[in-house]
């Protein structure tokens, strides 16, 4: 028995939890995604064939991107 890496709880095993380690995983995939949009869609191009809303949400995007770096 060890205690689990990610939740901080008893494992019965010597490893994490199965469902610990794929919700990190998850999570590791969503935030590398979310760093990747802005990248892909190369806002500088497309800026006036988008709405309001969705320019909004992709420059919150880039915004993030930039304060975490």
């Amino acid at each position: 028995m060890k205690i689990c890496t990610v939740c901080k709880k008893i494992s019965g095993s010597d490893d994490d939890h199965l469902d610990c380690i794929q919700k990190q995983r998850v999570e590791l995939e969503d935030l590398d995604f979310k760093n990747k949009i802005p990248e892909q869609l190369e806002l500088s191009n497309i800026s006036q064939d988008l709405g309001v809303e969705v320019k909004a949400i992709l420059e919150h995007l880039a915004k993030d991107k930039e304060e975490k770096l």
